[in-house]
């Protein structure tokens, strides 16, 4: 699979491949009763099936299941260790386990880990919006890290049921932190402009849009907006709207910087100093070689935003490497 089909069927898992997949291990598993070797296929569909489509449960529930009946425990903690990195759940919380026996206890974990943190956003929402819960969550989210795409994409859904629920000021600042982390998501920067600009929040709206229409080729939703307001204010004698000067912009972007650092401890080899003798256009660069791409992809947006041509190149160099992740 190419590059940017596998990274577009991480944005979109694609559940039909995945119960295809999924139907297929269990299939060998019930054929291996009578010869192990199957095995073998029945936990390369498995893995497949996750891959096409890691928000359905029994995904994970069959993976684990193949990889006990194998007696790969090591295996099985590297699966536990993946879910729990989706869920946003601390995988060191594992370590506590070092020793005990997955053979008895893996499946109980995972379904534990699914039963209070559903990957289903309806059935999260259940859970959540008991008295309380909403509270926890985002208090919770303000300290997670959505580097991962898989734990990115997840929360996106879960931000849309708050907003669906009418949590718009939580909907935006928790979005606005997942898309410092993951910037190429131009849906969701859509969807955060649209907000913006029905609550009359217009240059927050157009920052957004710019976002959007910046990170796919497919969308005018700037473009659009201008024609919109243009339109609104046309022949009203109202006082012409202006899109954000670059001021404003490069406010924006610094802000996006800061929510784009990583909230986890970092090993001290990975932690950069911003060097005074260093440029800013340098001091991304070093980000973008210790794969901070997010961190440096606003450095270099507002950089060229000022007119700075390498900072553009390099700007366009880390977006097609995060939409292809």
């Amino acid at each position: 699979m190419a590059t940017t089909d596998l990274g577009s069927s991480l944005q979109h898992p694609r559940r039909s491949l995945g119960n295809r997949h999924r139907s297929q291990a269990e299939k060998f598993l019930k054929l291996s009763n009578d010869d192990k070797s199957n095995l073998s296929w029945a936990e390369q569909s498995a893995r497949q099936a996750v891959l096409h489509d890691f928000t359905h449960p029994d995904n994970w529930r069959t993976l684990l299941t193949i990889k006990l009946e194998i007696e790969d425990h090591l295996g099985a903690r590297a699966v536990l260790d993946d879910l729990f990195l989706i869920l946003g759940r601390d995988p060191e919380l594992l370590s506590q386990l070092d020793g005990v026996n997955l053979g008895n206890a893996g499946l109980s974990l995972l379904e534990g880990a699914l039963s209070v943190d559903p990957l289903d956003p309806d059935n999260w929402w259940d859970l959540t919006s008991k008295e309380g819960g909403v509270e926890a969550f985002c208090e919770r989210i303000r300290n997670l890290d959505f580097t991962d795409q898989r734990a990115n994409i997840l929360f996106s859904r879960r931000m849309e049921r708050l907003l669906d629920a009418g949590y718009e000021d939580e909907y935006l600042e928790l979005t606005r932190k997942l898309l410092a982390q993951r910037p190429s998501n131009h849906e969701a920067w859509d969807k955060m402009g649209k907000l913006h600009e029905r609550r009359g929040e217009f240059d927050q709206a157009w920052l957004c849009y710019d976002q959007a229409q910046s990170n796919s080729t497919n969308l005018n939703s700037r473009d659009d907006f201008k024609v919109r307001m243009e339109s609104l204010i046309d022949g009203k004698g109202k006082l012409a709207w202006k899109a954000p000067d670059i001021s404003d912009r490069l406010d924006f972007l610094n802000r996006m910087q800061v929510l784009a650092r990583p909230t986890s401890e970092l090993a001290p080899d990975e932690i950069l100093e911003e060097d005074t003798e260093l440029s800013e256009l340098d001091y991304a660069r070093q980000l973008f070689e210790k794969d901070r791409l997010s961190e440096a992809f606003f450095i270099a947006r507002r950089l060229a935003t000022q007119g700075d041509s390498e900072a553009k190149l390099l700007a366009e160099k880390i977006q097609e490497l995060m939409e292809n992740e």
